[in-house]
């Protein structure tokens, strides 16, 4: 028996699978923005690694990230939730201050510091599910009342608010599914996700029609062909390249969408070149790698011991998956288009960053009740 013992202390603990995907996921990443941005980096900063050298730094500063997590106590992190929370709103606040808020294509969704840019919202989503964890975690005998969740919808129609303003669609959206599944998985009543569910789903068609931007990409998305060198442009770009990729794509390296023809092909639409160079089978493998984050994160929430951790590693898990689902539902053109990166995909340091940071929360998680994880029971002597 203490032989037994012995051998299970020497196990690694922990779900080391996932962060070898992860790792393996961004540096993917890198070999992709510099396929789908070298002619544009050399073009317009006569630099073919440009963006590159600048996703390198958010792997480097990610992997920090991911490290730090990896072992500092998630527990810990039930204290900051009030803080983080605090700081989320002062960054989306910040974007709208002249000098600060950066404004590109006419939306003004980052913070400028000096050469480098901070994208608030990117970190808005992971504040959220820290509070909503720590909130039902403290609150179990309350969330069945309606009454007993408003502090956490109040915090995300917060950030949702503020989201919506800059405007960022896409992210409001994200974070409208994240507050529901969230709430769901919390062991909220049928009859209050219901009286939250409603609402939401009758905002959706108010926030399109209350901008005539929204109403140019729905008629883009229904018939792109109308449009085709305006709304429709970029999407028709889209199913050109992954049309092109067909069965095994034309090779790494060898897309021709990305000369310019499709529009932020290094970042949002970084999945229509890779369907370019890799076809239909190298996306098909690719999701199956985004399906066994997704499939980790949930096994690591359903093998921890304790609420918070549950909600905290299911709530990241849910943000990784629903931002991966709703790309690959854009650059297709299953829903209308919209600005959304790929997550360890994209080009951007923020989304990298924060998103390799949450992957080392889940291997915390799952160190911290390995013997839950690996479905064993713990050996006693």
């Amino acid at each position: 028996m203490k032989a037994l013992l012995i051998r299970s202390r020497r196990r690694p603990r922990g779900d080391i699978a996932l962060l070898v995907c992860v790792v393996l996921m961004a540096c993917f990443g890198c070999v992709m923005i510099y396929s789908a941005s070298s002619y544009v980096g050399e073009v317009r900063y006569g630099d073919s690694f440009y963006f590159v050298k600048k996703q390198v730094v958010g792997l480097v500063a990610g992997g920090a990230a991911m490290a730090f997590f990896c072992f500092f106590p998630y527990r810990k992190l039930e204290k900051f939730r009030y803080i983080a929370v605090a700081v989320s709103a002062v960054l989306l606040a910040l974007v709208f201050v002249p000098g600060i808020g950066v404004t590109n294509y006419g939306a003004t969704r980052w913070i400028g510091l000096g050469p480098l840019t901070l994208q608030p919202s990117e970190i808005a989503k992971y504040s959220f599910v820290l509070f909503a964890a720590a909130y039902f975690s403290a609150n179990a005998g309350r969330i069945r009342r309606i009454t007993g969740v408003l502090p956490v919808l109040g915090v995300g129609g917060l950030f949702c608010v503020l989201i919506i303003l800059e405007p960022n669609m896409s992210i409001t959206m994200c974070l409208g599914m994240l507050m529901l599944a969230v709430v769901f998985l919390s062991g909220a009543s049928l009859k209050t996700f219901a009286a939250i569910l409603v609402p939401c789903v009758l905002a959706v068609p108010v926030l399109i029609i209350t901008e005539p931007y929204r109403l140019q990409r729905l008629s883009a998305f229904l018939d792109p062909w109308s449009s085709p060198q305006g709304e429709g442009y970029q999407l028709i770009q889209s199913l050109y390249a992954l049309g092109n990729g067909g069965l095994f794509g034309v090779g790494l390296f060898n897309s021709t969408q990305k000369y310019r023809f499709l529009p932020f092909a290094e970042s949002d639409f970084i999945l229509s070149v890779m369907g370019e160079e890799l076809g239909f089978i190298g996306l098909a493998v690719f999701f199956c790698a985004c399906g066994f984050i997704v499939w980790r994160g949930f096994k690591i929430a359903r093998g921890c011991n304790n609420r918070f951790g549950y909600l905290l590693a299911a709530g990241f898990t849910l943000v990784y998956g629903i931002q991966v689902a709703v790309n690959a539902l854009v650059v297709s053109g299953s829903i209308p288009p919209t600005g959304l990166p790929l997550p360890l995909i994209s080009s951007g340091n923020t989304s990298l960053i924060i998103t390799m940071a949450s992957m080392g929360v889940l291997y915390n998680i799952s160190r911290g009740d390995a013997a839950a994880f690996n479905n064993k029971m713990p050996v006693a002597v």
